[in-house]
């Protein structure tokens, strides 16, 4: 089991039993308390339960697919670009185009979740925290969550 939270529209945290590592997208930042610091720009990483592949875009951007007990993750803000190299069951954006790509079953909005739900023809439910036990324990059917 492992928790995703968000506090700003810029960032994205993973709690996992043995680790909380903070994404900031507009940074391209992971944080994850290390000793090194924060971890910047592309490239392969395992902090606590979390495989982490930090992906360079066309842009010089960093997107991410975060596999977490065989969950994956894609922490993309409202970058669109590379989503080909991009696996997401849950996925952090605010991208309409990224949605309709990659299919995800569950949907964090980033951003104007208004106009996000609006497009898609679904419905928005806020959290403040979103807890994901396992793949089987994600909806069906696709959903927005808001985490505040």
């Amino acid at each position: 089991m492992f928790e995703i939270e968000s506090k700003n529209p810029d960032e994205i945290t993973i709690i996992t039993k043995n680790a909380t590592v903070k994404f900031n997208i507009a940074e391209a930042a992971i944080d994850a308390g290390l000793a090194v610091g924060k971890i910047t720009g592309p490239g392969e990483f395992e902090i606590g339960e979390a495989t982490i592949r930090g992906i360079a875009t066309e842009s010089g951007k960093t997107i991410y697919d975060v596999d977490v007990n065989g969950v994956h993750i894609g922490i993309i803000g409202g970058i669109e670009e590379n989503l080909d190299d991009l696996v997401a069951d849950i996925l952090c954006t605010s991208s309409v185009r990224a949605i309709r790509e990659l299919e995800p079953k569950l949907i964090i909005s980033m951003g104007n979740v208004d106009a996000m739900v609006s497009d898609l023809k679904l419905t928005a439910k806020t959290e403040k925290k979103l807890k994901v036990k396992n793949l089987d324990s994600l909806p069906a059917a696709k959903e927005v969550v808001v985490l505040s």
